[in-house]
């Protein structure tokens, strides 16, 4: 499965763009494209998969819907998570002088790329 091009397309389209990865629900990486290192890239997406599986978890328990994405933002970065389907998900990461509003946008547009290589 070729994904590396629609997620340099995802880079591309937002200034200060710093990786995108793929995950399966096991925090495995299936695809990514990043300008920072690899392992780094890797790390993020295993690291917030658990967030993103924790939250999934406490909204089944609340009856409060399905996550459609999240967003941290420190002083130094965003990262935007949403998912593809119930086992894979996808991660963006941006510098803290990108725009998150583009970055959501562009993650969306994305998304939908990508959602029918994934049902």
């Amino acid at each position: 499965m070729p994904f590396k091009s629609r997620l340099n397309k995802l880079l591309d389209g937002v200034p200060g763009a710093l990786g995108a990865i793929i995950i399966d629900w096991e925090g495995e990486a299936v695809d990514q494209a990043a300008r920072i290192g690899e392992y780094d890239i890797k790390l993020l997406g295993a690291h917030k998969g658990i967030i993103l599986n924790l939250l999934r978890q406490m909204l089944a328990r609340i009856d409060g819907g399905e996550l459609e994405e999240l967003i941290i933002r420190t002083d130094r970065s965003k990262i935007l998570l949403a998912p593809l389907n119930q086992e894979y998900f996808l991660v963006l990461s941006l510098g803290a002088e990108s725009i998150a509003a583009q970055g959501t946008y562009q993650l969306r547009c994305c998304i939908e790329a990508l959602r029918s290589e994934f049902q």
